[in-house]
């Protein structure tokens, strides 16, 4: 995510109506003329500690609003989700952004709640729970500051 918020404090951001999202291959059609807002910076939340907690500081950060963060997609359990908690089965090889919105817990199982990109009929409307401990959610969490 770092890349791409020091890319955008450039590069000012284009609303979606004026360039939306269609997930095909085509031609960049950006115009800065159009952008209308850029980072300023950007905060990378520090990793936990061996004593604490897998993702106490992703979860101090989440009390602050939305945090991106880098996870591991590739695997069927992460594909195929569509409810429940991701507690295993799921690597650390950073291969997709996504957006941690929240967090919780169900059966003393703590989990991440994540917004993906691949729209609401994937996994629980869009959503997914992640365990601390899982795909790499705790591993590159950031978020920008306007």
């Amino acid at each position: 995510m770092d890349y791409a918020f020091m890319y955008i404090e450039n590069h000012p951001l284009m609303l979606e109506t004026d360039y939306a999202y269609h997930a095909r291959k085509s031609t960049c059609k950006y115009e800065a003329s159009k952008g209308v807002g850029t980072v300023s910076k950007f905060t990378d939340v520090k990793r936990d500690s061996a004593s604490g907690e897998a993702g106490d500081n992703l979860k101090a950060a989440l009390a602050n609003g939305p945090v991106s963060v880098a996870i591991e997609a590739d695997q069927y359990v992460f594909q195929g989700y569509t409810d429940g908690v991701i507690d295993h089965g799921c690597g650390t090889r950073l291969d997709h952004g996504v957006l941690a919105v929240g967090y919780g817990g169900d059966d003393d199982l703590s989990y991440i709640i994540v917004k993906n990109s691949w729209g609401p009929s994937w996994g629980d409307n869009g959503y997914v729970k992640i365990a601390p401990n899982q795909c790499g959610v705790t591993l590159q969490p950031s978020w920008p500051t306007a």
